[in-house]
């Protein structure tokens, strides 16, 4: 699957099969379904599930949480809009 295909899943709201439990999660922040995004990467731990988990509590709004998330993924909060950051981690998912 490439950026355009996942895109275009979001459009038709067809959550594509085989995809990474993160990538689900981005698809339904991509759908506009903030918490079964959280749901998806709520218990998981490793850095990809945590940077995931960064992003949604970026775009809550809520930036200590989202701090707390992206030290745990080890990395730093972007300096980019919440469009361009879905995008960032999107492509490097697929």
């Amino acid at each position: 699957m490439n950026y355009d295909q996942f895109l275009q899943s979001i459009q038709l709201k067809q959550l594509p099969k085989g995809i990474s439990i993160y990538l689900t999660a981005m698809w339904y922040d991509g759908c506009e379904q903030w918490e079964k995004a959280h749901d998806c990467v709520d218990s998981l731990s490793d850095a990809t599930a945590c940077w995931v988990h960064a992003y949604l509590h970026r775009k809550e709004g809520d930036t200590w949480n989202a701090d707390y998330w992206y030290n745990r993924a080890k990395k730093q909060r972007p300096a980019v809009s919440l469009q361009d950051e879905w995008v960032d981690i999107v492509k490097a998912l697929l």
